[in-house]
């Protein structure tokens, strides 16, 4: 599995979402590797890792368990974004040992909210795929990159354009070669388990966007059902990803939770 590793210290492992990279943590990475060492992966079939042969939750969820266990990573504090916090929360179900920091994890929709999630994630993803020749144009611009990020984030147009460029790219499958299987497995695929009270063997908190129009803030009742030991964390003005409209604040909170 591709990795980034930044800084000295304890290891603080970076799980992306759907349609990143190691990139999407760009933001924060300088603070947090500033006082821990830094590993930010690729997850199976995004960025530079190859796909794997069978793309579920569960699998990409597997070759992460495997790639923490081979570096000598399994205990080490994880975070993760979106598709990528739902996957540290199922680590933390398995029993990881770590701290688990998970940030707008998908998989806790009801009927309704998933087709919804599906429809919009579905014709943006469509959508980017066929605009991809003319992402400089519509990067460069506030207005324009305020409409192509809205989904995201609460700011747009205060995003640097180089990662706004970047995360888009990744929006096909030439880049993402995962991308389809990925987003068909978190519309269709099971929903979250959760972790009875009692049964974590590491800490976790679940930070939430309230402004989030991907995972919606509602949805992080259910997630709190389902790991009652859990400590949740809101993000004022911000959107689906609090390391991008809320750096400062995301990087405390993760190295206060993981200290």
């Amino acid at each position: 599995m591709h990795n980034v590793r930044t800084g000295s210290g304890k290891p603080l492992v970076l799980v992306h979402g759907l349609g990143s990279s190691f990139r999407n943590w760009d933001p924060i990475v300088p603070a947090l590797s500033a006082e821990r060492q830094v590993i930010a992966v690729d997850l199976p079939g995004f960025g530079r890792t190859p796909p794997l042969p069978e793309v579920t939750i569960a699998t990409l969820t597997d070759a992460l368990r495997e790639f923490l266990d081979a570096e000598g990573l399994s205990d080490a504090d994880v975070v993760g974004s979106s598709m990528g916090a739902r996957m540290v929360l199922e680590l933390a179900r398995r029993g990881h040992r770590g701290t688990v920091v998970s940030l707008d994890p998908g998989g806790f929709w009801n009927d309704t909210q998933v087709k919804v999630f599906g429809a919009s994630i579905t014709a943006s993803v469509a959508l980017v795929s066929r605009i991809q020749p003319l992402l400089p144009f519509v990067t460069g611009n506030a207005v324009t990159r305020t409409l192509a990020l809205a989904q995201f984030s609460a700011a747009p147009w205060k995003l640097p354009q180089e990662l706004v460029m970047r995360e888009l790219r990744g929006f096909s499958d030439e880049a993402s070669p995962s991308l389809s299987a990925a987003r068909k497995a978190l519309i269709h695929g099971p929903r979250q388990e959760g972790a009875p009270r009692g049964s974590l063997q590491g800490k976790v908190v679940i930070g939430w966007g309230r402004q989030d129009k991907v995972t919606l803030p509602s949805e992080a009742k259910v997630a709190m059902e389902r790991f009652p030991d859990a400590e949740l964390h809101w993000f004022d003005k911000c959107g689906h990803f609090p390391h991008w409209d809320q750096p400062e604040q995301t990087s405390a909170l993760i190295l206060r939770a993981c200290a």
